[in-house]
């Protein structure tokens, strides 16, 4: 028992411990994810968090101790954002054709995910501070906690609302655009990916190409709008 605890200590004090935790987690939510059908339910990022939370949690290890390790994961987020360049190059000839359309899309949508964030955190009595956290919460985190630190909110309160905003995108986005009826695959990843930022991208990339290039396109995009509009509004607006 003694000899167990030691090498507990070891390997929970070992970077490449909580690398292998997280790779395990997520390739673990991915399997259920595929025998599920790939329900939205079941989406590999929400059970892979759950997991390695409670594990955290149970071992009582601090977040600082295993990014030493999911840094190594959190490096490759950059060259996997790259990478969605590629299906939109294939997509380019329907970029394209459709390049006003998905101006006044995105615009519609980076200004809609900002209003209707504030007046429900307004609505329910939250603080300017609190205001300013949640508006940047559909763009990719570094960009949203940037815009958020300079409105004067909480970095930290911002990364938490992205990755949820990310997560609901991609579970329930399908459904409610299967539900108004929405059939063109460009269409829905442009709404995926302007409100669900990565993680809702990821999930285009998964049901379809077409989708999934103009969830990133939109992804980009919006991170861009938002970082322009936002600093405006807020100054008409507090």
């Amino acid at each position: 028992m003694t000899n167990l605890q030691q090498t507990w200590v070891y390997l929970s004090a070992s970077p490449l411990f909580h690398l292998t935790l997280t790779l395990v987690a997520f390739q673990g939510a991915s399997w259920l994810f595929e025998r599920g059908g790939r329900s939205p339910i079941l989406n590999p990022v929400l059970i892979a968090v759950i997991v390695i939370t409670a594990i955290l949690s149970l071992t009582g290890t601090d977040y600082a101790t295993y990014f030493e390790g999911a840094q190594f994961v959190h490096f490759l987020l950059g060259p996997a954002t790259v990478s969605l360049a590629v299906p939109l190059y294939r997509q380019w000839h329907r970029v394209r054709a459709s390049a006003l359309a998905l101006t006044a899309s995105l615009l519609t949508g980076s200004l809609t995910a900002i209003l209707t964030a504030v007046a429900v955190a307004w609505a329910a009595g939250g603080t300017e501070q609190i205001l300013a956290s949640i508006a940047p919460k559909s763009v990719t985190a570094p960009v949203a906690m940037a815009i958020s630190e300079e409105l004067g909110g909480l970095p930290s309160l911002t990364a938490v609302l992205v990755i949820v905003t990310g997560i609901l995108g991609a579970m329930f986005g399908p459904m409610l655009l299967d539900l108004a009826g929405v059939k063109s695959w460009s269409a829905r990843g442009l709404a995926i990916g302007t409100a669900s930022h990565g993680i809702g991208t990821a999930r285009a990339l998964q049901v379809n190409e077409t989708a999934g290039a103009f969830a990133g396109l939109a992804m980009g995009l919006n991170a861009l709008a938002t970082a322009l509009l936002l600093p405006i509004l807020w100054g008409l607006l507090f």
